[in-house]
C-alpha cells in the first residue's frame, strides 16, 4: 500500500473538529480475531493489520484518537453465519460501538432477517458484492433492498473493486446512481470515496448526488488535493468519515483526512454530525 500523504501541522489540525464518528470499522470475537484476521491478510497482500481485530483494541485505538464511535462492519460469507453475527451485534453494541448485521443474498431467509434486524433495534446492515458473489443490479435482489428501505434501515455497501479478487464489475458508480434512482429512499451508503479505484467514474455519476459516500482508502491512493476536490463537489450532508480499521491505522488516518483543511461547515459535517444523523444519535 502507498504510505499515506504528508500531513499539515499540528496548528492547522486544531482547527479542525473534535467530535469523530468513525464510519468504517472492522472487528471479530475474541475467540476468531486471531484466525479471521490471519486469513483476510492471506487474501489481499497488499494490506496490513494495524489491529489485533478485537473489539477491545478497536475502542483502545478509538481512545487514543478521540473517536466517540465507530460502525462495525461485519460481512456474512455464507447464509448460515446470519445468527451468529446478529446475535453478536446485539452483545456489543454500546454507545462506542454501533454494529451492522449482515445479510447474504442467498439465504431463502434474507427479507425476513431484515425485519428481524429492524425489530432488534440494530441500526442496518453490511453487504459486499465480492465476499457474498452478487452483482448491485441484480433485479433478484430487489425485494431484499424493498425490505431494507421500508424498514428505514441503512445500507452500508462495498462499492468499487477490492484487493482480494479480480477487477469484475459487481458495484460500479453506474450501478450505484441507478440503484439510488430505483430506491430513492433507502439509505445506502458507497464506501471507498464511492467506488475503490473507480473514482473517475464516482466523478462521472456520483458527486453532486444525494448518495452518501464514506471515505476510508481513498486518500492513501488519490493524494489530499484530489479528495478534497471531490470532497467539495460532494453534497456536503452526504460525506462520512471512515478509516477502515484495523486494515488502516486510525491515529494516520483521522491525521491525513484533518489536513484536508475543509471549510469548518463541511468538517463538522463529515467528521460527526452527517454520521449522527443517518444513525439517529441523541
Amino acid at each position: 500500500m502507498r504510505e499515506l500523504y504528508a500531513l499539515k501541522s499540528v496548528s492547522a489540525w486544531s482547527r479542525m473538529p473534535n467530535r469523530i464518528i468513525d464510519f468504517h470499522t472492522h472487528a471479530f470475537p475474541d475467540a476468531l480475531a486471531h484466525r479471521a484476521v490471519a486469513q483476510l491478510l492471506s487474501e489481499a497482500g497488499e494490506v496490513r493489520s494495524f489491529l489485533d481485530g478485537k473489539v477491545s483494541s478497536l475502542i483502545a485505538s478509538m481512545d487514543a484518537n478521540g473517536v466517540e464511535a465507530s460502525v462495525l462492519c461485519s460481512i456474512a460469507t455464507k447464509p448460515s453465519q446470519f445468527e451468529p453475527i446478529f446475535r453478536w451485534s446485539q452483545q456489543i453494541a454500546s454507545d462506542r460501538i454501533i454494529p451492522l448485521a449482515s445479510v447474504h443474498p442467498q439465504d431463502p431467509a434474507a427479507v425476513e432477517h431484515i425485519h428481524q434486524i429492524a425489530q432488534s433495534g440494530l441500526k442496518g446492515v453490511k453487504m459486499h458484492p465480492y465476499y457474498q458473489d452478487f452483482y448491485l443490479d441484480d433485479p433478484n435482489l430487489y425485494p431484499l433492498f424493498e425490505a431494507i428501505q421500508a424498514e428505514r434501515l441503512l445500507l452500508t455497501m462495498h462499492t468499487g473493486y477490492d484487493f482480494a479478487f479480480d477487477r469484475i464489475d459487481r458495484a460500479t458508480p453506474k450501478q450505484i446512481g441507478d440503484l439510488v434512482q430505483r430506491f430513492p429512499e433507502m439509505k445506502l451508503v458507497a464506501t471507498h470515496l464511492g467506488a475503490w479505484q473507480q473514482w473517475d467514474d464516482v466523478q462521472r455519476y456520483l458527486l453532486g448526488k444525494p448518495i452518501y459516500m464514506e471515505t476510508s482508502f481513498s486518500i492513501e491512493y488519490l493524494g489530499v488535493e484530489r479528495v478534497r476536490r471531490m470532497l467539495l463537489e460532494h453534497s456536503p450532508e452526504h460525506l462520512l468519515f471512515g478509516t477502515d480499521s484495523p486494515w488502516t491505522d486510525q491515529a494516520a488516518t483521522i491525521a491525513a483526512h484533518k489536513s484536508i483543511e475543509l471549510p469548518e461547515e463541511v468538517q463538522e459535517k463529515y467528521f460527526f454530525e452527517n454520521a449522527s444523523k443517518i444513525l439517529g444519535l441523541s
